[in-house]
Protein backbone atom coordinates (compact mmCIF):
# COMPACT_ATOMS: atom_id res chain seq x y z
CA UNK A 1 0.00 0.00 0.00
CA UNK A 2 1.15 3.33 -0.78
CA UNK A 3 1.09 6.64 1.26
CA UNK A 4 -1.73 8.14 -0.89
CA UNK A 5 -3.80 4.48 0.03
CA UNK A 6 -2.85 4.85 3.59
CA UNK A 7 -3.93 8.02 3.82
CA UNK A 8 -7.65 7.52 1.86
CA UNK A 9 -8.35 3.85 4.05
CA UNK A 10 -7.28 5.81 7.60
CA UNK A 11 -8.63 9.10 6.62
CA UNK A 12 -6.48 11.37 7.18
CA UNK A 13 -3.46 13.80 4.95
CA UNK A 14 -0.84 12.19 3.41
CA UNK A 15 1.01 15.31 4.84
CA UNK A 16 -0.27 13.92 8.68
CA UNK A 17 1.10 10.40 7.76
CA UNK A 18 4.48 12.10 6.75
CA UNK A 19 4.63 14.01 10.24
CA UNK A 20 3.58 11.32 12.30
CA UNK A 21 6.56 9.37 10.99
CA UNK A 22 8.43 12.13 11.71
CA UNK A 23 7.68 11.98 15.14
CA UNK A 24 7.92 8.83 15.65
CA UNK A 25 4.57 8.12 16.23
CA UNK A 26 4.09 5.45 12.83
CA UNK A 27 7.12 3.26 11.95
CA UNK A 28 9.08 4.33 9.31
CA UNK A 29 7.71 2.11 6.47
CA UNK A 30 9.26 -0.46 4.37
CA UNK A 31 11.14 1.46 1.15
CA UNK A 32 10.46 -0.03 -2.30
CA UNK A 33 13.39 -0.23 -4.79
CA UNK A 34 12.28 3.04 -6.24
CA UNK A 35 11.57 4.32 -3.36
CA UNK A 36 7.78 4.33 -2.26
CA UNK A 37 6.78 3.88 1.03
CA UNK A 38 4.73 0.19 1.69
CA UNK A 39 2.61 0.23 4.36
CA UNK A 40 1.05 -2.86 6.18
CA UNK A 41 -1.81 -3.35 7.97
CA UNK A 42 -0.45 -2.90 11.26
CA UNK A 43 0.37 0.91 9.76
CA UNK A 44 -3.15 1.66 8.82
CA UNK A 45 -4.22 -0.02 12.35
CA UNK A 46 -2.15 2.18 14.43
CA UNK A 47 -2.73 5.23 12.07
CA UNK A 48 -6.40 4.55 12.78
CA UNK A 49 -6.12 4.53 16.41
CA UNK A 50 -4.10 7.72 16.20
CA UNK A 51 -6.98 9.63 14.53
CA UNK A 52 -9.45 8.18 17.28
CA UNK A 53 -7.22 9.53 19.85
CA UNK A 54 -7.25 13.03 17.94
CA UNK A 55 -10.69 13.15 17.31
CA UNK A 56 -11.01 12.76 21.44
CA UNK A 57 -8.18 15.81 21.58
CA UNK A 58 -5.53 13.53 23.63
CA UNK A 59 -2.45 15.13 23.10
CA UNK A 60 0.15 13.76 20.93
CA UNK A 61 2.77 12.94 23.73
CA UNK A 62 -0.07 10.80 25.35
CA UNK A 63 -0.89 8.83 21.90
CA UNK A 64 2.88 7.98 21.78
CA UNK A 65 2.56 6.51 24.91
CA UNK A 66 -1.03 4.85 24.13
CA UNK A 67 0.86 3.27 21.05
CA UNK A 68 3.90 2.32 23.00
CA UNK A 69 1.90 0.66 25.68
CA UNK A 70 0.74 -2.00 23.43
CA UNK A 71 3.69 -3.26 22.68
CA UNK A 72 3.31 -5.48 26.02
CA UNK A 73 -0.10 -7.04 25.85
CA UNK A 74 0.22 -8.13 29.46
CA UNK A 75 0.85 -5.01 31.10
CA UNK A 76 -1.36 -2.76 33.41
CA UNK A 77 -4.19 -0.77 31.91
CA UNK A 78 -2.93 2.08 34.86
CA UNK A 79 -1.31 4.26 32.49
CA UNK A 80 -4.27 4.44 29.92
CA UNK A 81 -6.69 4.47 32.67
CA UNK A 82 -4.58 7.85 33.26
CA UNK A 83 -3.80 9.25 30.26
CA UNK A 84 -8.17 8.86 29.80
CA UNK A 85 -8.73 10.06 33.23
CA UNK A 86 -6.70 13.32 32.82
CA UNK A 87 -7.95 13.79 29.34
CA UNK A 88 -11.29 14.22 30.75
CA UNK A 89 -10.52 16.33 33.58
CA UNK A 90 -9.55 18.90 30.90
CA UNK A 91 -12.44 18.21 28.90
CA UNK A 92 -14.39 18.98 32.04
CA UNK A 93 -12.09 22.29 32.77
CA UNK A 94 -12.70 23.21 29.22
CA UNK A 95 -16.57 23.03 29.32
CA UNK A 96 -16.60 24.55 32.93
CA UNK A 97 -14.94 27.72 31.32
CA UNK A 98 -16.75 27.68 28.32
CA UNK A 99 -20.16 28.04 30.66
CA UNK A 100 -18.60 31.10 31.88
CA UNK A 101 -17.35 32.26 28.47
CA UNK A 102 -20.53 32.17 26.99
CA UNK A 103 -22.65 33.99 30.01
CA UNK A 104 -20.41 36.31 30.01
CA UNK A 105 -20.96 36.92 26.53
CA UNK A 106 -24.68 36.86 26.68
CA UNK A 107 -24.92 39.43 29.13
CA UNK A 108 -22.37 41.32 27.09
CA UNK A 109 -25.21 40.33 24.04
CA UNK A 110 -28.09 41.87 25.69
CA UNK A 111 -26.47 44.63 27.52
CA UNK A 112 -26.73 47.57 24.83
CA UNK A 113 -30.09 49.06 23.69
CA UNK A 114 -28.04 51.82 21.72
CA UNK A 115 -28.22 52.49 18.02
CA UNK A 116 -24.84 54.39 17.76
CA UNK A 117 -21.10 53.42 18.57
CA UNK A 118 -20.69 56.81 20.82
CA UNK A 119 -23.03 55.22 23.00
CA UNK A 120 -22.86 51.35 22.82
CA UNK A 121 -22.68 49.61 26.28
CA UNK A 122 -20.63 46.75 24.84
CA UNK A 123 -17.52 48.94 24.11
CA UNK A 124 -17.78 50.94 26.98
CA UNK A 125 -17.55 47.26 29.13
CA UNK A 126 -15.07 46.03 27.11
CA UNK A 127 -13.06 49.13 27.16
CA UNK A 128 -13.73 49.86 31.65
CA UNK A 129 -14.33 46.56 32.17
CA UNK A 130 -17.13 48.59 34.50
CA UNK A 131 -20.65 46.31 34.49
CA UNK A 132 -22.86 47.00 31.70
CA UNK A 133 -24.89 49.59 31.76
CA UNK A 134 -27.76 49.77 29.57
Amino acid sequence: MKISELAATAQVSVKTIRYYEQIGLLSAPIRTANGYRHYQQKDIDTLIFVRRCRELNIALDDIKRLVDTQDDPKSSCSLVDNIIAEQLARIQQTQRELALLEQSLAALASCCKHHQIKDCSILHTLKTGSACAS
